[in-house]
Order: structure tokens, then sequence, then C-alpha cells
């Protein structure tokens, strides 16, 4: 079945990564991969500690919004050979996790309607979307649809993203 954590609100990756870690800890083979991070979130290395999660990272050098257009063609490069590398391997899984790649999608690194199309071949997986702004197709296509809702957040007083707790 395909899951959908989308909205504004903190907990998509975390309600992910929930999911990832209840599979794991029943035996089940776990392949989270991660669009628009850096790879280094305490998720990331959680995972590291359980030999049936495996992860792959398209590494981004900062914030879209702060790269040249030279930087952004390479950031799309990396995410789309990303989607590739994963949706061929995904069938050796039995839950994979793409983590903000819903983002990834709106920040135009990767493509819908690929996207689509390998989620209409009905992969063997379980598989799990996260980001913001999940396109209605998507969201049509989704057995489970989940959104989180910001209703108060400490960013709004000026408080940074903390260790552990946001990353």
């Amino acid at each position: 079945m395909i899951h959908i954590y989308t909205g504004d609100g903190k907990g998509k990756t975390t309600a992910a990564c929930g999911m990832a870690l209840r599979a794991a800890g029943k035996g089940m083979r776990v392949l989270v991969v991660q669009f628009l991070k850096d790879g280094k979130s305490g998720e990331i290395c959680a995972f590291e500690n359980f030999k049936n999660i495996t992860v792959m990272v398209a590494e981004t050098q900062g914030f879209l919004w702060d790269m040249t257009e030279k930087e952004k063609e390479e950031t799309k490069s990396a995410h789309e050979n990303l989607f590739e590398t994963a949706i061929a391997k995904a069938n050796d899984f039995d839950v994979v996790v793409f983590d903000e790649i819903l983002g990834a999608i709106s920040a135009g690194m990767i493509d819908e309607t690929a996207v689509l199309e390998f989620l209409k071949t009905g992969p063997e997986p379980e598989i799990v979307l996260t980001g913001r702004d999940a396109g209605e197709k998507l969201i049509e296509l989704a057995d489970y649809v989940s959104e989180i809702k910001c209703v108060k957040h400490p960013m709004e007083k000026g408080v940074p993203a903390r260790q552990g707790i946001e990353y």
C-alpha cells in the first residue's frame, strides 16, 4: 500500500521513521531514501544501528534558494539518479520510505510523472512518501493520506531548529 504524510506541520519524517522502525523491529527489510537533506539528521544516524535498514541519500549543499543555477542542476541530477537507483532496488525490500520526495517534486528535483508511473506499476513493498504539498494525483493513488497541520511552532518565536528534535 501507499502512505503519504504531508502538510505544513512538524512530524512527517518522524511518522515515516516510526513506521520504518516498527517494520525493522518485526524483521522486515526497510529502505529509507532521503531527498533535500544532508544525510546527517538524527534518524539517519540511528538507522545505522539496524542491520535491516538501508539508507540512501542525495546530499544537498545547503538550501535550494541559496544555490546557483549550476548547483541546482547538479542537485537535480543527483536526486533523479537517487530515485532511479532506489526504484530499481525497491522490490528487494518490504518497506520503502521516500522521505521529502514530495518537496523534491515541488522543487522540480523529481518528476511527479515518474513517481506516479512507479507507483502505478504496483511495487511489492509498502511505500511511504513524505513532504509538503502532495499533489492531487498522488493523493488519489495513495491508500493512506495523513495531513500534519502546524498549529503552533517555536520557529514562529525565532527559536532555531534544535539537534535531536527537528533534525
